[in-house]
């Protein structure tokens, strides 16, 4: 399962950097973890959705149902 982060990212008006700010995580983390090619050996992670979670003030069970319904390659 592929998502299509950075089409999520665009959509909500979101950044790494206002990501990186808001939630507490390191900009460089979390810019290795957004813009890798992702496989089946790398895979978004939980710290990521926290992450993501956190800089719109939403728990994580709604970003990952915005992304299981709408951003799945």
């Amino acid at each position: 399962m592929r998502i299509d982060i950075k089409s999520y990212l665009e959509d909500n008006g979101l950044t790494i950097y206002v990501i990186s700010k808001k939630s507490g995580y390191g900009y460089t983390t979390l810019h290795k973890s957004f813009n890798k090619k992702q496989t089946s050996a790398t895979s978004m992670n939980l710290r990521d959705i926290e992450a993501i979670a956190k800089a719109q003030d939403t728990e994580m069970w709604k970003v990952l149902r915005e992304l299981e319904l709408h951003y799945l390659k």
